[in-house]
């Protein structure tokens, strides 16, 4: 890719990857998830049965959000999809014990499905066929530089406040990118 090719990107390409970096920012890597489950009680042993119950739940999630992705508005799915997130983030900061740490987990997992296919899909709708993988190559490079930027945040937030905290201010941050989404213009 060129930086003539980036050029040629048009705004709804740039509008579905700043959608996937609010998006990144608004969550984190799934490893505080594994932390999560081992501050609740599942000790070091089962702490990382959270990663085996998000892939069920994304899993089991995918598939149907991927039928009806065909039939209704993605943007609305979409939007649901952060919702999600935003009850996972909840759940995990006022939910206490294993129930809570599990049930967060479930609601992240379903969030997962609810995302991350429709946004491959939406990208792959706006990209130009020509420049298709370059703009798959953006927009997983600006998504992974979000990612970054979030955990190192996330852990920072926890090391300094709490998991509570960082768990708020992730719900926080996903709530703003839901207002931003459902206020965008659409194209």
């Amino acid at each position: 890719m060129t930086l003539r090719d980036w050029r040629v990107l048009d705004a709804r390409v740039w509008g579905v990857i700043g959608i996937a970096a609010m998006l990144n920012l608004a969550r984190f890597g799934e490893g505080f998830l594994v932390i999560r489950m081992r501050d609740a009680g599942f000790g070091e042993e089962l702490a990382p049965m959270a990663l085996v119950l998000m892939s069920l739940a994304f899993t089991l999630t995918a598939y149907p959000v991927g039928w009806w992705a065909d039939r209704i508005a993605r943007r609305s799915l979409l939007l649901t999809g952060v919702m999600l997130l935003i009850v996972a983030d909840l759940v995990f900061a006022f939910v206490p014990g294993r129930l809570g740490a599990a049930i967060g987990v479930v609601f992240w997992g379903v969030h997962l499905g609810f995302t991350q296919g429709l946004l491959s899909a939406m990208l792959s709708d706006v990209a130009p066929k020509a420049l298709r993988g370059s703009a798959f190559g953006v927009f997983h490079l600006v998504s992974g530089a979000a990612l970054l930027v979030a955990s190192v945040a996330a852990g920072a937030l926890w090391q300094w406040q709490g998991a509570q905290a960082m768990f708020l201010v992730a719900a926080t941050v996903a709530v703003l990118a839901a207002l931003s989404m459902a206020t965008a213009r659409r194209s």
